[in-house]
Parts: C-alpha cells; sequence; structure tokens
C-alpha cells in the first residue's frame, strides 16, 4: 500500500522493483500517513480508531486477512518449515 498521491508510473515502477502488487490508499479517515495509522504483519492488522470500513476491505483484501483458509495454509506451511 503507498501514499495516495503516487503516481500509476511510480506505482508500476516501484512494483517491477519489489516484485509485489501494490495499491493506493489511505487509512483514518483518508489519511495518507499510512505507517502513523496502520500495522500490518501476516496475520492480522491495527489501524487508528478513525478508519472507515472502508479502508479497513481495502486492507484486508490487499493483505489477504480474514480468510480462514489463507491462515490454514499459511500455518501448515510454518509447520512444515520447521520440521
Amino acid at each position: 500500500m503507498v501514499h495516495p498521491r503516487t503516481t500509476v508510473e511510480d506505482i508500476e515502477e516501484l512494483s517491477s522493483l519489489l516484485q509485489v502488487p501494490l495499491v493506493a490508499g489511505t487509512i483514518n479517515r483518508g489519511s495518507d500517513v499510512l505507517g502513523g495509522g496502520m500495522v500490518v504483519n501476516d496475520w492480522s492488522a491495527f489501524v487508528g480508531l478513525d478508519t472507515t470500513s472502508t479502508e479497513i476491505s481495502v486492507v484486508e483484501s490487499i493483505f489477504k486477512l480474514g480468510s480462514r483458509q489463507h491462515h490454514q495454509q499459511q500455518e501448515c506451511n510454518l509447520r512444515i518449515d520447521f520440521l
């Protein structure tokens, strides 16, 4: 997730360099300071109190959170890695 005013060209360039899909967005009811209102890991996201349900939905879809099957697959992969 990148700053909402990031140009399409910059998003495409960053995406190709990092080899991950990127999306522009906001958090905390339109704040463009993403790092000040959101912490995300593989299993959950923590957002500021002013974050709207639409913003939460976008975060969930970008980071593939809330999918039970996805989490079970990740846990299985972690177990295999430890063994």
